[in-house]
């Protein structure tokens, strides 16, 4: 799955709108070096089917071996980025919480509401030492079978084995995350910020006055928030940003290297190769 970067709070729509759920087979970095920074509303799973990888949840990062399963509740920022010289292949499960139950409906008053507002929090991460681990992963074995068959009847088989998850979550009750801090919400704020200015010559000194710091400050807590400094974040953006308009656009390489902040081409080509390891062409052409 190819994350759009038109916002890193994310609104793409995943599945159908009467049926929100979809699952993406991905590799990093194969289909892609790394998935930025972001949040969106829907919930999250990313289940490590083999290698290993880097995942940061909020601002702090881990490792992510075969086997594990991360869970992302809606509003959690997180990203995942290539260990070096490894490659991680996983699953990713987006669903809307909506899925599992109606406004009126006991499940939905009790857990999938507060979930949605960050009220009931879950475990960030299950590794194959958890002692729900191996019923947690056969629900999703059962969700990635249903979802490949399609037989009649496998939205049921989706939406139980995801309610199943969840209550085995709720269960174990361990490994949550913190409340939402003010450096979460000050973080959040930049990277809305970036994600509607990033074609225009930012500055650091416009990011820092986002949440009132000064430029010297500012560059310390966005490196120690993001484990990036912000030119490389901003940087990196841009050439997600590109690339999805690569896939996305008929527009010319040219065209697109302006509007995503590039002024010069040639340094638009050699970033962009240096990053997806291809060309801008090439990535079309792929």
């Amino acid at each position: 799955m190819m994350h759009n970067q038109a916002s890193l709070q994310e609104t793409k729509q995943h599945g159908a709108v009467r049926f929100p759920f979809n699952l993406y087979p991905c590799t990093i970095p194969g289909d892609f070096p790394q998935v930025a920074l972001h949040w969106q509303e829907s919930m999250e799973l990313v289940f490590v089917k083999r290698g290993a990888g880097l995942v940061q949840v909020g601002a702090a990062s881990c490792p992510a071996y075969q086997g594990d399963i991360f869970i992302f509740t809606p509003g959690t920022l997180h990203a995942l980025r290539q260990a070096e010289g490894q490659r991680m292949e996983y699953e990713n499960i987006i669903f809307e919480l909506e899925l599992l139950g109606g406004a009126e409906d006991l499940c939905a008053e009790k857990y999938l509401l507060p979930l949605q507002s960050g009220r009931l929090l879950l475990p960030a991460r299950l590794t194959p030492n958890d002692l729900c681990y191996l019923q947690a992963a056969a629900c999703l074995r059962e969700v990635e079978e249903a979802n490949r068959a399609k037989l009649p009847g496998y939205e049921l088989l989706v939406k139980g084995a995801l309610l199943r998850f969840l209550s085995l979550l709720i269960a174990q009750g361990k490994q949550q995350l913190p409340a939402e801090t003010a450096d979460t919400r000050r973080l959040k704020a930049v990277l809305q910020w970036i994600s509607v200015h990033y074609a225009e010559g930012l500055r650091v000194a416009d990011a820092a006055g986002v949440c009132s710091f000064s430029s010297s400050h500012f560059m310390r807590w966005f490196r120690q928030m993001t484990g990036q400094s912000f030119v490389a974040f901003l940087n990196e953006y841009r050439l997600n940003a590109a690339a999805e308009a690569l896939h996305a656009t008929d527009e010319t390489v040219l065209t697109i290297a302006s509007r995503c902040g590039f002024e010069n081409l040639s340094y638009f080509n050699r970033a962009f190769k240096a990053h997806f390891g291809m060309t801008p062409r090439e990535y079309r052409k792929k």
